[in-house]
């Protein structure tokens, strides 16, 4: 399919460009949020202290705190995910969990996310005795917990859990059933990740159709570093409802010298089926899915309006926040408030709550937090 390029968003030093304050207080909703990629360094290294952890390359939290956004900054997803060991290496008792969690809760609620789903992978969490059971519910304290937390500072946030089953691994099945049995105890989907090469999503078919046959809700990561066929595979095999990441689609629309865009068959599906894509810009960048935040596909994927969210992926890893995120969108595009708050509707029609749930924030809570922030610049 042909069509002209719409006309870009204004530039950065443009009427109506929210601050960095402004963006902090608007509110924001987060899709894709790894748990054990989130942790704060001090918590780290208390938690490893805890039980006896002495694998963590420094304990001065600062330091490790910049050693875990180098490491990560490498271009590479496979060296990305071995950071992961030492926050995993924390995450194995209850408390560790409940700490984790609760942590997570307060810090996305003081950045003004007020709604997260927020992931991990369960079968990462045993090897100090838990059950995947016992997982899941220390897990579900922790965000409850950390809710109440947030409350009590004046700041609200709604947290739902996607459990992940590690795409490598063979328990995704198991991972599924797990998922769906507490689906109305504060988990709302499930999700496969890790290394896509070599590990593609039809291996966990199994796992897809028994959450189809549930009416249960998932997502995968496709299209990170990998190509097209991640991305048909989890459509058009899996039935994936949302995208992780999903950058790749890119490789499917080519923009012409004089403004004519051309869509592939398979984004021109994405974007007609309002297929959500789980962008996560910083994270892109670290693992070399894109050059720089002005050349990354979500500038172009937003122009021609696919469902496009703004996500945080791992906040340890990238140094960010979601506030981050979009101020680095900010200085890259220009993107004003309506901008923001269109990002943050998708986000919101997208996430795997009930409709009404999801249409009562969207009225309740992000219409008019937009709107009070607007009211600043008139």
């Amino acid at each position: 399919m042909e069509s002209t390029l719409p006309p870009s968003v204004p530039t950065a030093d443009a009427p109506g460009v929210p601050t960095a304050d402004q963006i902090r207080r608007v509110p924001k909703v987060l899709l894709h949020d790894h748990l054990d990629g989130g942790l704060r360094p001090e918590t780290i290294v208390e938690l490893a202290a805890g039980i006896g952890y002495d694998g963590l390359p420094t304990t001065d939290p600062a330091a490790l705190g910049v050693w875990f956004r180098d490491a990560a900054d490498s271009g590479s997803l496979v060296r990305y995910l071995e950071t992961f060991a030492h926050t995993c290496a924390v995450m194995q008792t209850r408390e560790g969990l409940i700490r984790v969690a609760a942590d997570c809760a307060e810090d996305l609620a003081a950045d003004g996310v007020v709604y997260a789903e927020v992931r991990y992978a369960p079968e990462q969490h045993l090897e100090r005795g838990l059950t995947l059971d016992e997982v899941v519910e220390a897990v579900n304290e922790g965000f409850r917990l950390g809710e109440a937390r947030a409350a009590a500072e004046g700041h609200r946030i709604r947290i739902g859990t996607l459990l992940t089953a590690m795409r490598h691994a063979a328990r995704s099945r198991e991972i599924a059933e797990l998922a769906n049995r507490y689906r109305d105890l504060g988990v709302v989907g499930f999700d496969i990740a890790g290394a896509e090469a070599g590990h593609p999503p039809t291996r966990h078919l199994d796992a897809f159709d028994y959450l189809k046959r549930e009416n249960n809700h998932f997502t995968i990561h496709a299209g990170e570093a990998f190509g097209l066929p991640s991305i048909w595979e989890a459509l058009q095999c899996c039935g994936a409802d949302r995208l992780g990441h999903g950058v790749r689609i890119i490789d499917d629309i080519s923009v012409a010298q004089d403004g004519v865009v051309k869509l592939g068959r398979l984004a021109e599906y994405v974007r007609d089926r309002r297929v959500p894509l789980e962008m996560c810009p910083t994270s892109n960048l670290q693992t070399g899915a894109a050059a720089s935040y002005a050349e990354h596909p979500i500038g172009l994927l937003r122009r021609l309006h696919f469902r496009v969210t703004v996500n945080t992926d791992n906040r340890l890893m990238s140094g960010t926040s979601l506030s981050r995120e979009f101020e680095h969108l900010v200085e890259a595009f220009g993107y004003t408030l309506d901008d923001l708050r269109w990002f943050t509707i998708n986000a919101m029609k997208s996430a795997f709550i009930p409709f009404d749930e999801r249409l009562a924030l969207i009225n309740e809570v992000i219409k008019p937090g937009y709107e009070k922030v607007a009211a600043e610049t008139v």
